[in-house]
């Protein structure tokens, strides 16, 4: 789900020493929005948890801390990432293009002669950095700023026009494919297009038509230039610093103090405030989900759909006004310490009049984002019995970094839960276990070798090279087992960085299948965060200026194979629309550092899979999956799909459109079905048709088991 909880959490005093993997789509200034952007840890629905923010307003312009992180960051790039590449002309280039790209990926603002003229500065990004320099980012900014209200006003006088749907034309879609319009007209022609489409859009959606839909778009389009108005001084040197981090590899960047304090959220999986899931919809801060046991679900009054239009502090404090607010400030009103009182006004969904709602902020845990596990009756044995099948559900390794560092004894650990549910299995009685890694997006490194060690005695998991080319090895060094049985690891194309240490470990001891989407992610390296606060003034209660994500490793199989850029590959390989969606892979991605591979380590395998084994089970699930109905959509819909993809533009004559939109359409149960596994669900793991041929999968291999012990 893309979001907002609200809550209250604290910056981590000391610089994190604990090495992290991570798998964050860049967060951008611009209306485009990314639908699976995990914050530290790739939760494939996005919940981004934001703090402290300064005035709104247009950037007044670069502050004297903002020199200070610049230079730091000019001396901490080259020196400490990976590649050691120098901060140079060829950096400057690429940061240039993601630095525009960030702001106007659509080509929809800028003129041609804007790039134009920027591109003259271009080479002396890096020189200027390094003196603490980023003026570049307010000159682009600026203009960006008068473009964006030029672009409105020209939306806005538009939309007081007729349109003619009848009109053979098209839009692209391939932001590749387009260039930056040259003259006020080419730029009126665009808007009118992208206007023709967002009404279609929504008709097709059955949103709204006709005036109603004219109404939404105008305070959608009014609502977005506002929004890009309140871009505050933090906001705009984390894109802008980001966009130099990422000229290096796709997960080098610079962390905003906010974005640093969530860090700590995701990781402990627990915040101070209401427990409610936000988001901005054409100015509106609108109710998107009720966190389970927080103190919005106690009260009981706040529902999803709710739009929340004002916020006051405490039994009497003054009702702030929240419509067309950015939601980031929205959400610094209503967090809160817990046992403090925060009231909301609100318009509820069910067309009631507005109220007050008045709640106490609570501690809330983030449950949602916790390991789960859950037993399934499945199939027959011989002697008549079920077989019981336990799946763990792991979206993150996440681990309390501050608790760890402390010292505490029962700090939060992904490790530690996994055990207690793998424990709880045992004395259930499992045959197997199904580890659900798809929509697990990676986290903490120490937190990954624990955890694989749950499964096997000892030896090595993961090989990490520096940028000097040193190899070391991390072992599991436990030789206690939680599971000695039947191991399925389910992967897809958003199982990234840990996730694949995990999945590629047990694939080279053979200790397991790994089932689903063709390969993982793809992600090879390992970031560390540094405390630019810390980094500079070395003082307790050092001021809070961000951090810095930097690539620092890369990480290799125990078998020497690197999984950046191509992932791990799954022995059984599933029907699904992720295997194909566009830009989700490394690969994709601007920069992304090549696939290498070294010396394997010394380890011994496991019995448990073999060739022959997994050619019988592939087998299997090959007859199956052709005899199912409900795969056999979802290969429709992915040649549709694919079909779709290779269109570089889309019609804007409604009956073509609509008549694209209904074949795209025609079943709708893969794409619920993605949605759910990118959300989670409150109420258990669920047993989709996905599910059930994994079932058959295990089954298929517990009697091709007996059989071999027989023998």
């Amino acid at each position: 789900m893309s979001g907002q909880l609200v809550g209250l959490t604290h910056t981590p005093d000391r610089m994190v020493k604990f090495p992290l993997l991570f798998w964050i789509p860049a967060m951008r200034l611009s209306q485009r929005s990314y639908s699976r952007v995990p914050l530290i840890l790739l939760w494939t629905g996005l919940l981004v948890l934001v703090s402290s923010i300064s005035a709104c307003g247009d950037p007044a312009g670069p502050r004297a801390q903002d020199r200070y992180i610049a230079r730091t960051i000019a001396i901490r790039l080259p020196q400490g990432h990976l590649t050691k590449h120098p901060l140079d002309e060829e950096i400057s280039r690429r940061a240039f293009k993601l630095f525009l790209k960030s702001l106007d990926p659509m080509k929809l603002y800028f003129y041609q002669s804007d790039v134009d003229r920027f591109a003259e500065k271009q080479d002396q990004w890096a020189t200027l950095l390094k003196s603490g320099d980023i003026s570049p980012a307010y000159e682009i900014f600026s203009v960006f700023l008068k473009r964006v209200d030029e672009r409105v006003a020209t939306a806005l006088e538009i939309l007081q026009q007729p349109l003619d749907f009848t009109q053979d034309e098209e839009i692209i879609r391939d932001p590749d494919l387009l260039t930056y319009p040259k003259t006020p007209a080419e730029a009126h022609d665009r808007w009118r297009k992208r206007i023709k489409l967002d009404l279609l859009v929504l008709k097709a959606d059955k949103e709204t038509s006709g005036p109603a839909a004219i109404e939404k778009l105008q305070r959608r389009y009014t609502s977005f230039a506002k929004r890009i108005h309140q871009t505050d001084e933090d906001e705009l040197l984390e894109t802008y610093l980001s966009a130099i981090c990422e000229a290096y590899d796709p997960h080098t960047s610079y962390m905003s103090p906010e974005t640093l304090e969530n860090f700590d959220i995701t990781m402990k999986l627990e915040l101070e405030g209401i427990g409610a899931a936000l988001q901005s919809e054409d100015g509106y801060v609108v109710v998107k989900r009720i966190i389970p046991g927080g103190a919005a679900a106690k009260d009981g009054r706040l529902k999803v759909d709710d739009k929340i239009i004002g916020v006051g502090q405490g039994e009497d404090g003054e009702i702030v006004d929240v419509v067309d607010m950015k939601l980031s400030d929205v959400v610094q009103l209503i967090r809160g310490k817990r046992g403090t009182v925060v009231r909301l006004e609100v318009l509820p969904a069910d067309g009631s009049p507005k109220r007050i709602i008045t709640i106490t902020r609570e501690k809330i845990e983030l449950k949602d984002s916790e390991a789960k596990g859950q037993v399934f009756e499945v199939g027959q044995k011989p002697d008549g019995k079920p077989y019981r099948i336990g799946v763990i559900d792991l979206p993150s390794f996440y681990m309390d970094m501050s608790g760890a560092r402390l010292g505490i004894p029962e700090f939060r650990s992904t490790t530690r839960d996994v055990r207690r549910i793998l424990d709880s299995f045992t004395q259930q009685g499992v045959d197997g276990v199904i580890l659900d890694l798809r929509r697990n997006g990676g986290g903490s490194l120490q937190e990954a070798i624990n955890l694989t060690g749950l499964f096997i005695e000892s030896g090595p998991i993961v090989q990490v090279k520096d940028s000097a080319g040193r190899v070391m090895v991390y072992d599991d060094e436990d030789t206690s087992v939680a599971w000695r049985g039947p191991l399925i690891v389910l992967i897809s194309k958003f199982s990234a960085s840990a996730s694949e240490i995990l999945a590629g470990a047990i694939q080279d001891y053979r200790r397991g299948l790994i089932v689903g989407d063709h390969s993982t992610h793809g992600k090879g390296t390992v970031q560390s965060l540094i405390d630019l606060g810390q980094e500079l003034f070395r003082l307790p209660n050092a001021p809070k200026l961000g951090a810095l994500k930097l690539t620092i490793q890369q990480f290799y199989r125990p078998d020497g194979d690197s999984t950046q850029n191509r992932g791990v590959l799954a022995d059984i390989e599933l029907p699904s629309l992720t295997n194909h969606l566009e830009g989700i892979a490394e690969s994709d991605l601007d920069y992304a550092l090549p696939f290498d591979r070294i010396q394997p380590a010394k380890y011994q395998v496991y019995p448990d899979v073999n060739s022959a084994v997994v050619d019988f089970l592939k087998k299997r699930s090959e007859e199956r999956v052709n005899n199912s109905p409900d795969f056999q959509k979802v290969k429709q819909d992915i040649e549709r799909y694919l079909a779709q993809r290779q269109k570089k533009t889309v019609p804007l004559r409604e009956e073509k459109f609509m008549a694209q939109v209904k074949e795209l359409n025609a079943d709708k149960e893969e794409e619920k079905r993605l949605r759910a596994l990118d959300e989670g669900s409150e109420e258990g793991i669920k047993r989709d048709y996905y599910l059930e041929e994994v079932f058959q999968i295990m089954t298929d291999y517990l009697q091709q088991r007996v059989v071999a012990q027989a023998r």
